[in-house]
């Protein structure tokens, strides 16, 4: 089959389409012949050294795939050869097949593509984990995403408001504001020209924020903390800013505020089919009503991984990046 390489960590060049040898299935595994992969930032840290996958995956990039099943382990009875699905991967996505823990593994859902589905299972379990099952996201409250125009960020708005919260965001132009506007979010926050704290807190009349999905890490941890309402949860899950930071712990103790910071990649089997169960619970749903849609306005042939980095890496974009087997 054909998969993309990693030939050395670098520039987006390093990634070359190659002929490489067929995965193996094991007992509680499936092979998922690939129709289409998603970006996600993870796959460029990996591209570039700093992010490499758990011992015993792919080391092809790729965290989350779509396709038909072609072949199933011996243990594994939900599944079967032929059905249409869509998976959580620790790499290996990709390519043109790619074998996948069972739990892994989601059905497409009714009124998505084939194709967008590969848009979908990272950023679900991602923002479910974190946002709901982690920082406890409740009807009524407030949440703000910062990056609300990437691929996290359009899923997020959707899903919050489908589950009756107030959604704001920051973007870093008026292009991917007026975007988040039309999926639903209550304020969109120009970073670039606006201090989202002093915004904040003029829409909620000082209270703050409950909670915050924040993918900047560093450069904004105080900030975050200044905007956030008693018992404010913040989530960190990047830290495109950096790892460090000077922080006053005052204000977490005045208004009992906590913070949290989780992966998805470095989670066990086990924690990731927990995950994937209940996003096929609570969110599938939500996206065959409709109400929450793959946001995937870029395509690519696998062949163009090197392009499709290169776009990402650009901000340019908005929601997910697909690349297409």
């Amino acid at each position: 089959m054909k998969a993309v390489v990693i030939t050395s960590p670098g520039d987006p060049e390093v990634l070359q389409l190659q002929e490489v040898e067929e995965p193996e299935i094991k007992d509680d595994e499936v092979l998922i012949k690939t129709e289409a992969a998603a970006l996600n930032h993870g796959d460029i840290y990996q591209r570039q050294g700093f992010y490499p996958p758990p011992e015993g995956a792919s080391t092809f990039p790729g965290l989350e795939c779509s396709g038909i099943i072609e072949a199933v382990g011996e243990n594994v009875s939900r599944w079967k050869v032929g059905d249409k699905v869509c998976a959580l991967l620790s790499g290996g996505g990709y390519a043109e097949k790619v074998a996948v823990p069972a739990g892994q593994v989601l059905p497409v859902p009714s009124g998505v593509s084939l194709s967008d589905a590969a848009s979908l299972p990272e950023v679900a379990c991602t923002v479910w984990s974190t946002v709901f099952t982690m920082s406890r996201l409740c009807p009524g409250e407030t949440l703000l995403i910062h990056g609300g125009s990437s691929g996290i960020g359009t899923f997020a708005i959707q899903i919050a408001k489908f589950k009756g919260a107030k959604v704001f965001v920051t973007a870093g132009d008026e292009r991917k504001l007026a975007f988040c506007n039309d999926l639903g979010a209550d304020l969109c926050i120009n970073y670039k020209t606006e201090d989202f704290v002093v915004r904040v807190k003029e829409e909620t009349e000082g209270k703050g924020v409950d909670v915050i999905l924040d993918c900047v890490g560093a450069a904004y941890l105080q900030r975050n903390l200044d905007c956030l309402n008693v018992d404010g949860r913040l989530f960190i899950i990047g830290s495109i800013s950096g790892f460090v930071a000077e922080l006053n712990i005052a204000a977490m103790f005045a208004k009992r505020l906590s913070i949290q910071a989780a992966a998805l990649r470095t989670r066990s089997v086990e924690e990731k089919a927990s995950i994937v169960k209940e996003v096929e619970k609570n969110v599938w749903p939500a996206i065959m009503s409709g109400k929450v849609k793959p946001v995937v306005p870029q395509r690519f042939p696998l062949g163009e991984a090197a392009e499709a980095h290169r776009l990402m890496e650009s901000g340019n974009h908005i929601g997910k990046i697909l690349l297409i087997a």
